[in-house]
């Protein structure tokens, strides 16, 4: 008896060991479809949903649109800039609120988020992507609670996205971003492809976008928080610093973060504990502030 009661406790204690250790539930990355009409293909994106978001089904989140650099997809954020670790870790601390975070794809086909003759993706991100994920995931789906944010081709995009539709965003973070056409010895000026994705980046040339715009429009970017965040190691530094200088010439207030690092993961996932808190201050003072 005393032999078959210690194999019972012996089972029990091996029946109870995988819950040993373990976190309580924790937000998580989910990857998925949404069709489109515009692009005349499905397209990939992959979400991450804040621990509570299915236990808490009466509760809806702000959003944020985070952007992949060039030559990556929609799993770079989560995967190579641990995307759900950071954003767990950021929100258990309770350093920002929970909040949905989308990675859009943009990098399979022809490596770019602005329009063009044969690939209108900013017009897909407007038009069916957002309203998609507004009505598949329980989001608040006002300028307050979305912000978008991006690195190097991504940060490109999320500054012309938010000059662009500067009544859509709280906010936006660039990271590293690569602003206008630069000749870098990695890109190979032989190849078509490459010199039609500069050109794109040209047509949109972000430093000449807010330089050009009116006062009208001017006064309408003031409503959105800039933050720019660029490495000191960063090839992409003196573009940034043109940037900002804009800002400073249009009269538009905004943030800098210039630290020690280049165009890494290692700093992009470090950006993470800057944005994602700075972000969330943002919504939490756009809401208080039409109370």
């Amino acid at each position: 008896m005393k032999r078959l009661n210690s194999y019972l406790i012996l089972f029990l204690v091996i029946q109870a060991l995988p819950a040993i250790g373990q976190t309580p539930s924790a937000g998580k990355m989910e990857y998925s479809t949404m069709p489109s009409e515009i692009l005349g293909q499905d397209r990939e994106f992959a979400v991450y949903l804040p621990k509570n978001y299915e236990s808490n089904p009466d509760k809806s989140y702000p959003v944020l649109y985070l952007l992949h650099g060039g030559g990556d997809t929609h799993t770079a954020w989560p995967e190579k800039g641990h995307l759900a670790e950071a954003a767990n870790q950021i929100i258990d601390s309770k350093d920002a609120t929970e909040m949905i975070i989308v990675c859009p794809e943009a990098g399979k086909i022809h490596m770019n988020y602005f329009n063009d003759a044969e690939w209108r993706y900013e017009d897909y991100f407007f038009e069916e992507l957002i309203p998609f994920i507004e009505s598949t995931y329980r989001v608040i789906a006002d300028k307050k609670h979305r912000a978008i944010a991006g690195l190097s081709m991504g940060g490109g995009g999320t500054l012309v996205y938010a000059q662009h539709h500067p009544e859509m965003f709280s906010a936006a973070y660039a990271m590293s971003s690569y602003m206008y056409r630069m000749d870098l010895p990695f890109l190979d000026p032989n190849d078509p492809e490459t010199e039609k994705r500069q050109k794109i980046v040209e047509d949109n040339n972000t430093v000449k976008l807010l330089l050009n715009a009116s006062s009208e429009q001017i006064e309408k970017l003031k409503t959105v928080d800039w933050f720019i965040d660029c490495g000191d190691d960063d090839f992409t530094f003196v573009p940034n610093m043109e940037f900002v200088d804009a800002m400073i010439s249009k009269g538009i207030p905004y943030q800098l973060r210039v630290r020690d690092g280049g165009h890494t993961w290692q700093y992009w996932n470090s950006a993470l504990y800057i944005a994602l808190p700075h972000i969330s201050n943002v919504m939490r003072e756009c809401a208080f502030a039409d109370k």
